[in-house]
């Protein structure tokens, strides 16, 4: 199900989803981005237009695959135009009610075989898989932001989550050139579940003193690699 992605969907014109519109443009495929919003679609453009441009400014990328990947990109407000999409993914609102009536309606949409990931931090994929038919084909793509630099991508499975659905998406990941990690359908999955808790602590001793907040910061900065303040 889902094994050839050649179409990927992205719902949310902002940073996060046209920074993952351009990396499945990058690694070859067609990308549809929906966004509601015509002038988020053009701001998203522009962005990845001048992003792919300094990536061939850069020798990252030739011109010709430069020029290639920006004719793959469709831009729309129609959800009605993911009809064609092997997987969506959503990168909206981090609101559980928002992404869950977004499901429902990709659902409706899209074809049988599509998978469906959500690029939320937090939001419990299991839950999300609820609002649909098909909860085996819903997981989590946790992108680190912004998606074309940061290397990390979350993978999170729901209860339903199929075998063939996460291999399907760590392909997708790996393609787009990504470090892939798996967590389960747990609160903060790993990356935010370590990290809250330490940015919390930090708080907490500029609370009681330990230091100012700028010796905190700088501590944190060249003394932990884990910092991603």
């Amino acid at each position: 199900m889902g094994s050839t992605i050649q179409v990927v969907g992205v719902v949310g014109g902002g940073q996060m989803g046209s920074g993952i519109a351009q990396l499945a443009l990058t690694a070859g495929l067609d990308a549809i981005l929906v966004d509601s919003d015509p002038e988020a679609l053009s701001r998203a453009t522009t962005s990845i237009n001048d992003s792919i441009t300094r990536l061939i400014n850069k020798g990252s990328l030739s011109q010709s695959l430069g020029s290639d990947a920006l004719r793959r990109l469709r831009c729309t407000s129609n959800l009605e135009d993911l009809q064609s999409a092997d997987v969506v993914i959503e990168a909206i609102v981090e609101s559980e009610v928002v992404k869950k009536k977004l499901f429902s309606e990709l659902d409706k949409i899209t074809k049988d075989s599509v998978i469906l990931a959500s690029n939320t931090s937090s939001i419990s994929i299991t839950r999300l898989a609820s609002a649909t038919s098909r909860p085996c084909q819903v997981i989590g793509m946790h992108f680190m932001n912004p998606p074309p630099i940061m290397k990390l991508v979350e993978i999170v499975r729901g209860a339903e989550t199929s075998d063939a659905v996460f291999a399907t998406v760590k392909t997708l990941a790996e393609r787009f050139g990504k470090t892939v990690i798996c967590s389960q359908d747990y609160p903060g999955f790993i990356v935010n579940r370590i990290l809250m808790p330490m940015i919390n602590e930090a708080f907490f001793a500029l609370y009681t003193g330990v230091a100012t907040k700028e010796d905190i910061d700088t501590g944190m900065k060249l003394g932990s690699s884990c910092w991603t303040g």
